[in-house]
């Protein structure tokens, strides 16, 4: 990975321009921190992050949430490169008992929603008392499969993106702001 002063990083053998810059970032988790301390704080919710993807949007997260709170990682995957497999699965699942607690799903990026359907309907199987989805990305032009998504960090045009815990190939999710790419 490679950046340069116009704002813009390189990895492998693709481009990305700056969307949004790591004061962006910080400015908006916070305000989405808050706003989940006014409807969770006496509620001891589990916070549940989907990786890889959303591990660094949930450690920001829940540090803006001002309440008793735990934390939990599922692994789902539909990701090949720059593109949805189309196919959901779970690599790594989580071992806490769900029923009666108050979840707060914690994903990177919505765009055609087939993953965090998946995972809304496992999860309500599990008897939760309440399922509150938080989104860092949303592409809204994307989505396939309705999916409730009640707090959305940012809605995005439907193009490929890193940074923020995006990744490329693996690479990228250690940039602090998020870049899209560029289309030549």
């Amino acid at each position: 990975m490679t950046t340069n002063p116009n704002d813009q990083v390189h990895i492998r053998d693709l481009s990305f321009q700056l969307l949004y810059s790591e004061a962006m970032v910080r400015e908006r988790v916070n305000a989405l921190g808050a706003a989940l301390t006014e409807t969770h704080k006496n509620l001891n919710p589990l916070f549940i992050s989907i990786l890889s993807g959303a591990f660094v949007f949930a450690s920001d997260l829940i540090r803006a949430f001002d309440g008793d709170c735990e934390i939990g990682f599922v692994k789902l995957s539909s990701y090949k490169g720059t593109r949805s497999s189309g196919d959901v699965q779970t690599v790594m699942g989580l071992e806490k008992d769900l029923k009666g607690r108050h979840i707060v799903v914690v994903e990177d990026i919505v765009d055609t929603g087939r993953t965090l359907h998946f995972f809304h309907n496992h999860l309500q199987e599990q008897g939760p008392a309440s399922i509150t989805t938080v989104a860092f990305l949303r592409k809204p032009s994307a989505i396939e499969f309705p999916v409730p998504v009640e707090y959305v960090g940012f809605d995005i045009e439907n193009k490929f993106v890193v940074g923020y815990g995006l990744d490329y190939d693996g690479l990228g999710r250690n940039i602090p702001g998020v870049y899209q790419l560029i289309e030549e």
